[in-house]
């Protein structure tokens, strides 16, 4: 962070207030937090928030305690003699140069992994480098928590509408009926669907007369609140919506209404799903034909309706179909890209609306990983496939990670191989603000400072917002001494790893600048065709590389000025004359850019021009989604579970947060709780794939008979953490039950829910 960034020191004493948008979950709330010198003593919703409104939830409400976390690092780590000791910045980049890139450039570019977790997303230097670390380091050995979670919807909108990134998500604030599966957003406060008080949301559609429907095997206090609770067995979701589906084709609810131009594939589809009908479909999924057929017609009666599905109905064995089918639901009912519908949000660092024309698709498996075969998605490799690139001798092996801000070790299968793994590389980096289960294994370890002295812009979440908007805070207070910003910290990794080590991080920035500018000066459909990328550069503003490049991203934005004087594509009656971050600075609540609107066909990138709604890798894959008609189910199978004061693993070392309901417990249903002899309290041993667990007995009808539940992110017990709350209510990794091999073929998706289990009452030990 450059010195003109950072907030003058305040008074000793003196207390203050400043606006912070939240960068603990998808919802990115607006807080006011209240601070005594430099310190954050509370935290409260933002009532002047453009896009909150005052909504908070329990983690925003720890912000403080979490901003001040003793066990926090607070200057880097390097191994010497096989011990982590504190070391300076110099000879932390150091000792990663001479490493790194030595080893590169013996073995290969594949011989280095890179590893991104979830905290990414929700920083703006997560957003800004990773990209430049990959080009630095010529691999293609990508692993993110993607896999893991998401990645099923990027590959079937990428296969639907070309792009990747083109999700539609449903438009909460007008719909009359909301099909909902796999998500628990009372809890999770939504995910692809970024949606501050998502409660509330929800009320207010019941409130109008609308209609929720929620598809999940839990009764989960978003099930309490809907119309109606579907039970459904799960890993079934995919064959409840080719049913819906085949449904709205037999008896001729099908409406395309404008869309009825803008996609291809209508017959192709009807005809793939012939065999899916609710009378074959309804025992696989636990339900009977007339519900099935219930739900169809409420779906296409609905003056509008959106089906939304999340991570139950993502990390299954068919999570790409179910995502696809998704879609197909909201295009077949007419209600994609129309209001109270589903809708394409358009950021402010979007690329601006052009033209539509045909683009050049979306493709799978351009590369495969070297061990398994596993085809990429999205650049990506599956994280399953981690270990084993790591373990294999060979050409081609990973012999050094750099992990940014991950810990996979936790959050993906068979952590126990993954940590057996990361123990033999021969150098691995870790950027973490925790010593946890995953940086315990690394030669240097990178701390980014907390959250209040990091500015703050959601670069990924706004593309997945329920209403246009644009925000952006800078730190609340300044680095402490001897810190680095996070942006920095990447900024010289890059360097690092290129052979640059002690040239000024500011060079980074301002190569990024200058490739952005040589490519949209060269770009006929640019508002800077044509012009001087030397001479936009020296418009550019900010106190900072990384402001620099939000300003040049805003301005280019389809909001932007433009680089001219206008009105950009901002709303007259916002009182901004062009978006730019000068403009954005001087509304510190930030920008409301109205609500979602039809942007068909503006956003496909299809070889076709056009919506494909049967893609051939998905066509290719019903077969199998097909022959699960005639599987028998196991007796017992087990699905995750969020709870409200929880983000996967990171935040387990919060006092306020690691209490109440937020427990390691194996939920079970009473019957199926006597059936096996187990005690509400008393332990019991889970056996998977991947080996036996012992956890709580939880007994609660809140499940379903045939289900049992364990919440992920727990498993705190490793020595060589520094995670002392964390450590003291270790719980148990529910991803140790699995091995790996239950994938998602077309997205590489760990399955993580909806895989059987057996039980038994564990042995009193001595």
């Amino acid at each position: 962070m450059h010195p003109e960034d950072a907030p003058r020191t305040p008074e000793s004493g003196r207390t203050r207030t400043a606006p912070r948008i939240c960068p603990f979950c998808e919802a990115t709330c607006g807080l006011t937090l209240t601070i005594e010198g430099t310190r954050v003593t509370g935290a409260r919703g933002d009532r002047d928030d453009v896009f909150s409104r005052g909504f908070i939830c329990p983690k925003g409400a720890s912000f403080g305690e979490l901003d001040a976390d003793p066990d926090r690092l607070r200057v880097p780590l390097v191994r010497v003699d096989g011990e982590l000791r504190e070391a300076s910045w110099q000879e932390a980049f150091a000792l990663t140069a001479a490493r790194i890139r030595p080893l590169a450039e013996e073995h290969g570019p594949q011989s280095v992994g890179v590893v991104l977790g979830n905290p990414n997303v929700h920083t703006m230097a997560g957003a800004l480098y990773p990209q430049l670390l990959l080009g630095a380091l010529g691999t293609r050995n990508l692993f993110t928590a993607s896999t893991l979670d998401q990645m099923p919807k990027h590959v079937s909108s990428g296969l639907l509408f070309g792009d990747a990134f083109a999700i539609p998500v449903p438009d909460l604030d007008r719909t009359d009926h909301l099909l909902l599966l796999g998500a628990n957003p009372l809890d999770s406060n939504g995910s692809l669907c970024t949606a501050p008080d998502f409660p509330g949301k929800l009320r207010a559609l019941r409130g109008r007369g609308g209609t929720l429907t929620v598809v999940d095997p839990r009764r989960t206090r978003t099930a309490r609140l809907a119309d109606r609770h579907v039970p459904i067995r799960p890993g079934t979701d995919a064959l409840l919506l080719a049913a819906l589906a085949h449904v709205l084709f037999e008896e001729r609810l099908t409406d395309l209404g404008p869309l009825a131009g803008q996609v291809e594939g209508m017959d192709e589809l009807r005809d793939a799903i012939r065999d899916f009908t609710p009378e074959t479909v309804a025992p696989a999924c636990d339900m009977t034909a007339g519900e099935i057929r219930t739900i169809a017609r409420e779906l296409a009666a609905a003056p509008t309706a959106a089906v939304y599905g999340r991570v139950g109905s993502c990390t299954v064995e068919y999570g790409t179909l179910a995502s696809w089918l998704v879609d197909v639901l909201n295009i077949l009912t007419g209600n994609l890209d129309r209001p109270g519908g589903a809708l394409f949000p358009l950021s402010a660092t979007d690329r601006p609306p052009r033209i539509p024309a045909p683009g050049k698709g979306f493709r799978l498996g351009r590369w495969t990983s070297r061990v398994g075969g596993h085809p990429e998605a999205k650049g990506e490799l599956p994280l399953v496939a981690l270990a084993e690139e790591i373990e294999t001798p060979g050409e081609g092996r990973i012999r050094a990670v750099i992990a940014l801000a991950a810990n996979p070790v936790l959050s993906a299968p068979d952590g126990d191989r993954l940590d057996r793994a990361l123990a033999g590389l021969d150098f691995m980096v870790s950027v973490d603000p925790y010593l946890n289960e995953t940086s315990r294994h690394a030669d240097v370890v990178l701390p980014p400072p907390p959250p209040a002295q990091s500015a703050h812009f959601d670069f990924a979440f706004n593309g997945f917002a329920v209403r246009n908007q644009v925000r952006y805070t800078r730190a609340a207070v300044p680095l402490e001494e001897g810190r680095l910003d996070e942006s920095e910290i990447l900024a010289r990794l890059v360097l690092a790893v290129s052979g640059m080590d002690g040239v000024s991080p500011s060079a980074v920035d301002e190569s990024a600048i200058d490739r952005t500018l040589a490519r949209a000066v060269t770009d006929p459909h640019s508002p800077v065709h044509g012009r001087d990328p030397g001479e936009l550069s020296a418009l550019l503003t900010g106190a900072s590389g990384p402001e620099r490049q939000l300003d040049l991203k805003l301005r280019l934005g389809p909001y932007g000025d433009g680089f001219a004087a206008g009105t950009g594509g901002v709303p007259e009656d916002s009182g901004v004359p062009g978006l730019r971050l000068e403009r954005l600075l001087e509304h510190p609540h930030g920008i409301d850019l109205g609500p979602l609107r039809p942007r068909l066909p503006e956003p496909l990138k299809t070889r076709s021009g056009r919506i494909e709604l049967l893609p051939a890798p998905l066509a290719a894959d019903l077969p199998r989604l097909r022959a699960a008609l005639a599987e028998r189910p196991a007796a017992l199978v087990l699905v995750g579970r969020r709870h409200l004061r929880s983000n996967n693993s990171w935040m387990h070392n919060l006092p306020a947060l690691n209490g109440g309901s937020n427990r390691c417990t194996l939920q079970i249903h009473p019957d199926d709780a006597a059936r096996l002899g187990l005690k509400d309290g008393g332990a019991v041993r889970i056996t998977a794939d991947g080996g036996a667990l012992e956890a709580p007995v939880e007994i609660t009808d809140t499940v379903r008979t045939g289900v049992v539940s364990l919440p992920h992110g727990w498993g705190h017990d490793r020595p060589g953490t520094r995670t002392s709350v964390a450590s003291a209510r270790p719980g148990v990794n529910v991803n140790q039950l699995l091995d790996g091999s239950r994938l998602d073929p077309l997205s590489g998706t760990a399955v993580l829910n909806g895989f059987p289990v057996e039980l038994s009452p564990a042995t009193p030990r001595l």
